[in-house]
């Protein structure tokens, strides 16, 4: 059973999708969430869409950030969003992140993944849309 509590402590997972051994990014971003206060999980490297729905069940996280440099996110970000939704997981917030082209950002948004950072993308930012982004949906 979720926690909707607002005094809840952010709990997010950091996913590394695919084929893609790239991790910097995805372990700095583990690194600012944690300072940022949110309790962070790894995926490690190659997680599967179902893997990674499969974690957000175990583990009860309110937010995922996916990471993927490989020119991927078209095919596997929505694939996450699928099995989360097979799942009967709608109350957790997707975000993306990596080399996503802007033309493909809105077509990721229409799908259920907010965000869509970019390299040179703000600590800041994208902790204030995860921050946002979970309270609104507390609050269903």
């Amino acid at each position: 059973m979720r926690q909707k509590t607002a005094s809840r402590k952010i709990k997010i997972l950091v996913a590394k999708l695919g084929l893609d051994g790239h991790d910097r990014g995805a372990l700095v971003l583990c690194r600012g969430f944690r300072d940022a206060g949110m309790e962070v999980i790894y995926s490690g490297l190659f997680a599967t869409p179902d893997r990674v729905a499969q974690i957000v069940e175990d583990e009860d996280v309110d937010a995922v950030a996916l990471s993927l440099l490989n020119g991927a996110h078209g095919t596997l970000f929505p694939r996450v969003v699928k099995e989360l939704k097979k799942k009967g997981i709608n109350d957790v917030l997707v975000v993306g992140g990596g080399t996503i082209p802007e033309e493909d950002k809105k077509i990721l948004e229409k799908s259920g993944v907010s965000g869509n950072f970019g390299p040179g993308t703000s600590l800041d930012d994208i902790i204030s849309h995860i921050t946002s982004g979970v309270s609104k949906l507390r609050k269903l």
